[in-house]
């Protein structure tokens, strides 16, 4: 029987929607499901719609929660990683503290100063979870969901003696169908290709039935220049002629030409502080979903496009699939760094993933690539090496920090930080008299 371990399960929408996607394969139906939390409330509304989601699939799931993380994951075939460490209020650190010194920021969770502390905040939990699963549950895979993507999987690969761990997101196959959308053509019939950085990935082929569409969405760009021409990633496919997998509020702060500038937050519609109205928002939906949950109400499940229960189920029954994973670079991109976590194609099967080697990206899309990976590295460096240093390099070589604030101002905000987020920090990153 399989056991799965879904660790920060009061993620209530997502662990919903994780439920949903593996409890809709027959195969799964007597799966035992393992939910961990560290709210005891959040932990308890978790249970309630895992069991309510068992029970309205007709299958005939085990449902255990455990404050006790070692308890979920003894055994377990696969684990499911969801955490934010320290909450909405640390998120609001992330973004009231830098926009103090000028400094906007969107999303604040990949790349930057916000996504540097939190995968500050991140690791050391990861980290233990890796020691856990290389205790209790060796040869489970590890599906993590968890941001700062390349920054928490390059830590756990350095940083732990387990190693089967691949990061999933949603944002290749969530691009696939939007150029499919924006060139008129059905996704079914569109050969996608890409690979990259999570967050930073190139559409490298897209074609149908051998056919380039990339000159059909040059003219959809152009019969739309105030509406789809108005997106930030069309300005990054403009100039580096490879469309990014990304959104453009993402993007938008992982470069140094656009959040510094009034009129191109204002031309391009990029969302300042967007990521902050989400977490409110998630906070109001987690609300709404305990109230539901109390009052018997029913709740619509539909498939997801994530990838979590695809792989699970790929490697229960052997079909292959093919999926995008963020996974070690081991001579899989030639021209990115080796040992960072890149986004390639994968294999699945019951052998598990198995990484497609991409080879060269295009020179100019690898040196944006290494740019992104030049942050990522230093932040992973200051949280296994312990060295505040390193914490203030990686914010000096982030772009969007880069383009606006002087090295004394960066210097302070570093420091203020780390303050700040002490609470989650190893001592030794934090500034003396904090």
């Amino acid at each position: 029987m399989t056991r799965v371990a879904f660790i920060g399960a009061g993620s209530i929408e997502f662990t919903r929607n994780l439920l949903g996607d593996i409890l809709t394969f027959p195969e799964f139906a007597d799966i035992t499901i393992a939910l961990h939390d560290i709210d005891a409330e959040r932990l308890a509304t978790a249970e309630a719609m895992a069991k309510w989601t068992s029970k309205e699939l007709g299958a005939a799931a085990r449902i255990e929660a455990h404050l006790d993380r070692r308890r979920a994951l003894d055994g377990a075939d696969f684990a499911i990683n969801m955490i934010q460490v320290g909450g909405h209020a640390a998120t609001l650190t992330d973004f009231e503290i830098p926009k103090k010194y000028g400094l906007r920021q969107t999303i604040a969770d990949t790349s930057g100063v916000g996504a540097i502390f939190r995968a500050l905040r991140t690791i050391p939990v990861m980290l233990g979870i890796a020691a856990d699963m290389a205790d209790l549950c060796a040869d489970a895979w590890m599906l993590n969901y968890t941001n700062p993507m390349a920054m928490n999987c390059w830590a756990w690969y350095d940083g732990s003696p387990h190693e089967k761990i691949v990061g999933l997101c949603h944002s290749i196959q969530n691009t696939s169908e939007q150029v499919a959308g924006y060139v008129g053509v059905p996704p079914a019939e569109v050969t996608f290709w890409g690979a990259g950085v999570n967050h930073m990935s190139w559409v490298l082929r897209l074609e149908r039935r051998g056919e380039n569409l990339y000159p059909l969405l040059d003219e959809a760009i152009a019969a739309d220049p105030e509406g789809l021409g108005r997106h930030v990633r069309v300005q990054i496919y403009r100039r580096f002629g490879y469309f990014p997998t990304e959104s453009s509020e993402h993007i938008a702060e992982y470069v140094p030409w656009l959040m510094r500038d009034d009129a191109e937050i204002t031309r391009l519609r990029i969302p300042v502080d967007e990521y902050v109205r989400r977490s409110e928002e998630n906070l109001e939906f987690y609300a709404d979903e305990k109230r539901k949950l109390a009052a018997g109400e029913s709740f619509a499940i539909e498939r997801s496009g994530e990838y979590a229960s695809l792989i699970m189920h790929s490697i229960a029954t052997g079909v292959p699939r093919t999926v995008y994973g963020n996974v070690r670079n081991t001579g899989l991109i030639t021209n990115l760094p080796q040992g960072a976590c890149v986004e390639v194609p994968c294999l699945v099967d019951r052998a598990g993933l198995q990484p497609t080697v991409v080879g060269d990206l295009p020179a100019q899309c690898a040196a944006l690539d290494r740019t992104f990976l030049n942050v990522v590295e230093l932040t992973v460096r200051a949280a296994l090496e312990r060295r505040r240093d390193h914490v203030l390099h990686a914010m000096l070589l982030d772009p969007n920090a880069a383009a606006v604030l002087s090295l004394d101002q960066m210097e302070k905000l570093c420091d203020e930080m780390l303050r700040a987020h002490r609470d989650f920090l190893p001592a030794e990153l934090v500034p003396k008299g904090a």
